[in-house]
């Protein structure tokens, strides 16, 4: 009909991650919304709204046919040994004439003392997205509080969280709250060229997080210290070793206070405070029941 406008087309990669998962929830109704997922059955699972299109950042295909006719995407990669991936999403992205990209990047690399492989990986992914030509947002999040939820099952099974790190102090971020920004910046104007840092309200310790999931399961939970070495060797049961050594540089630079320090963009964008953690975990109890 004359004087209608078209619905955005909007593709949204790490679709199932922690931010992505809520970006597509929180997307507006009318939006033709793509899916980008290596998995669809656990895509399926979680019920995510929008077409699922299956594919790997490696696979230029994959990605020419999941961004071919979008007017945005939300970009979002997660392994620093596969640092092409962001050039590919934004290759196809400009082949299949995207306008405007907003890309999940970490807060850490505002420090110019972080100079570990993640703060570097992330620091040349956004220099990528810069360079694009498309019209660029960064959102630089600080560490998501979903994290807690790989302490689930000591948590069930022992009643214990076991972390290198206990007393360190972040001011981590509820997802919920990083998707928010996203679709703003996705979807509405004046965004465009900015760089957004996005925290929780203060800073907690692992600790105190142990205590606030304590009081919302109503039973006591155990911390107990890990050394770096053991650490280490947990990360490397699942993880490749330079990755495993980036996350204990991570966690050595958070001892200093370098992670605990707030920022105000979530909700200069949104209009609301950023939540707290003990938002975070009332809303999540169930997951560590």
């Amino acid at each position: 009909m004359p004087g209608t406008t078209a619905a955005p087309r909007i593709v949204v990669t790490g679709a199932t991650g922690a931010v992505g998962r809520h970006v597509a929830q929180l997307l507006p109704a009318d939006a033709d919304v793509r899916l980008f997922v290596r998995d669809v059955a656990k895509a399926r699972r979680m019920g995510l709204p929008g077409e699922l299109v299956q594919g790997d950042h490696q696979d230029r295909p994959d990605l020419d046919r999941a961004l071919r006719g979008a007017d945005a995407v939300f970009v979002v990669t997660a392994n620093p040994l596969r640092p092409a991936d962001d050039e590919n999403i934004l290759a196809a992205a400009r082949a299949g004439g995207v306008r405007r990209a907003v890309k999940l990047s970490w807060l850490g690399v505002a420090d110019p003392a972080a100079d570990g492989l993640i703060a570097r990986w992330n620091r040349d992914a956004e220099a990528l997205l810069r360079a694009s030509g498309l019209d660029w947002t960064v959102l630089r999040m600080r560490t998501p509080m979903s994290n807690a939820l790989a302490w689930a099952p000591s948590i069930r099974g022992e009643g214990v969280v076991r972390a290198l790190g206990g007393a360190a102090r972040s001011a981590c971020v509820d997802p919920r709250d990083v998707a928010a920004v996203a679709v703003g910046a996705l979807t509405g104007p004046g965004h465009a060229g900015r760089t957004y840092a996005l925290t929780g309200p203060a800073p907690i310790s692992v600790r105190e997080q142990v205590r606030e999931l304590s009081r919302v399961l109503r039973r006591p939970i155990g911390f107990e210290e890990l050394t770096a070495d053991q650490a280490l060797a947990r990360w490397r049961e699942r993880l490749p070793e330079p990755i495993a050594r980036a996350l204990l540089e991570v966690a050595e630079r958070r001892s200093t206070g370098a992670s605990e320090h707030g920022e105000g963009d979530v909700e200069a964008v949104t209009g609301r405070p950023p939540a707290s953690f003990a938002t975070w975990a009332a809303d999540h109890g169930p997951h560590f029941g």
